[in-house]
């Protein structure tokens, strides 16, 4: 069995690390590059910056953070949020970042999936999901855009076998339903998507608990889990986490 990853993730707005419930309600959780460097000493296997606010002068708080990080983490970062072509790709790999995560832009240009991973490579491109089922089936999940404001009618596993073939080197799948929640990932949705392609998946929203990676690395198939809330708080670090999962007979990349 693959060793699994705990990945910690930062939204971003106006420089600042916040969170929120269900994409609302966003409370302030600290600097982004401050709490890069916590996560990474408290046993983050990877970071993930998500700018949810990405114009143009927010962008540049951002490319600010990624260096500061950058200098001081060795561990893969990965940033998303307003990246709409090569171009920006190009300034977020500059700044440090070793991934991009892509999410409405690909939607609305699925060949910018192509374009990142033929310059940087396949494993350099994450493809973002925010899909939410609306007390639906699994099969109709739906793909949201615009930080989870518009329904685009896609379904999310569809979307996934299409990012795949575009050439993503893995899907990152929030659970709208279950964002911020801290009640568990949805692991139905996890598992349909991770069934659905060859490439790696992180599940995302909803994490608790060490009971909730538990469910999602087995009942999900989830390659990796990413989680917010429950570093930024205090509730657990990264550290105790995969003690805790390894205790659990999962294969673990436990730091010294």
């Amino acid at each position: 069995m693959l060793t699994r990853r705990i990945i910690a993730c930062l939204d971003v707005s106006a420089g600042r690390v916040v969170k929120g419930v269900q994409f609302v309600d966003l409370i302030d959780a600290g600097d982004p590059a401050a709490l890069a460097m916590r996560h990474a000493a408290g046993g983050a296997d990877e970071i993930v910056f998500l700018d949810i606010t990405a114009t143009h002068e927010k962008r540049a708080l951002l490319l600010d953070a990624v260096r500061r990080a950058a200098d001081q983490i060795f561990i893969p970062l990965t940033v998303g949020g307003g990246i709409r072509s090569l171009e920006d790709a190009m300034q977020v790999f500059d700044a440090g970042a070793d991934k991009v995560s892509v999410n409405s832009a690909a939607l609305s240009r699925p060949e910018l999936i192509t374009e990142i991973g033929a310059r940087f490579g396949e494993q350099a491109v994450v493809v973002a999901i925010d899909g939410r089922r609306n007390s639906g089936s699994t099969e109709a999940a739906q793909v949201y855009s615009s930080g989870g404001r518009k329904n685009t009618g896609l379904g999310v596993i569809e979307w996934a076998r299409q990012a795949e073939v575009r050439g993503a080197g893995e899907i990152l799948l929030t659970s709208m339903d279950s964002d911020g929640t801290r009640s568990g990932f949805d692991c139905e949705l996890t598992a349909a998507v991770s069934a659905a392609v060859q490439i790696p998946v992180i599940a995302s929203g909803g994490a608790g608990n060490v009971g909730h990676f538990s469910d999602v690395f087995t009942r999900g198939g989830a390659d990796a889990a990413l989680a917010a809330s429950i570093f930024h708080f205090g509730i657990a670090d990264a550290r105790t986490l995969k003690e805790e999962l390894a205790a659990f007979g999962l294969p673990m990349r436990l730091p010294c």
